[in-house]
């Protein structure tokens, strides 16, 4: 969870012709799936995807990813760049210990992942729906994890199986001081 404070501020309200103070308020977010779900039913395009998205857009996300209760809308209006930053580098945080080896990782996918996507993946890996709550990229680390675990062993070459043999057979050898 993240926590960003939006400074108070004043500012003229045209309409009223007159200033007006706005007390700092404190947010609580969270970069989840929850939050992704919410972003994309009202954006209709994926939140994953490949291209930038605009200022009002992130704003939006943060304003999805808050857990904050009755949080005046007004206070999104207020989002400075710096904190934008600060909640990107939050979303980009992998938020766990696992990492992944050059064989695991393999090929980039091209399907767009959307949250239903993830939510299949859930479904198919029997992942709890507690999950949905979980800093996104925690998950989506839980959901490879499972994929490799679920895996198949990888059959090896010809050429592996020969080197493992002969590294067998050398132990043996060394083991009953034998010469062959």
């Amino acid at each position: 969870m993240l926590k960003i404070t939006i400074p108070g501020r004043e500012f003229w309200d045209e309409e009223k012709e007159e200033f007006v103070n706005t007390k700092a308020v404190t947010l609580q977010l969270e970069h989840s799936l929850v939050s992704l779900s919410k972003w994309e039913s009202k954006w209709h395009k994926p939140f994953l995807g490949k291209g930038d998205k605009t200022v009002e857009e992130t704003v939006d996300y943060i304003r999805c990813m808050t857990l904050t209760q009755n949080v005046d809308p007004s206070v999104y209006d207020f989002v400075s760049n710096e904190t934008i930053e600060q909640v990107s580098g939050y979303i980009d945080d992998s938020m766990t210990a696992t990492w992944f080896s050059k064989e695991e990782k393999g090929a980039a996918s091209q399907e767009v992942v959307t949250a239903e996507l993830i939510y299949y993946w859930m479904i198919a890996l029997n992942i709890p729906f507690e999950c949905q709550k979980w800093h996104l990229n925690r998950l989506m680390t839980l959901i490879r994890v499972c994929n490799v675990k679920n895996a198949p062993p990888k059959k090896l070459s010809r050429r592996e199986i020969a080197k493992r043999q002969a590294a067998i057979n050398a132990a043996r050898r060394k083991a009953n001081k034998s010469k062959g």
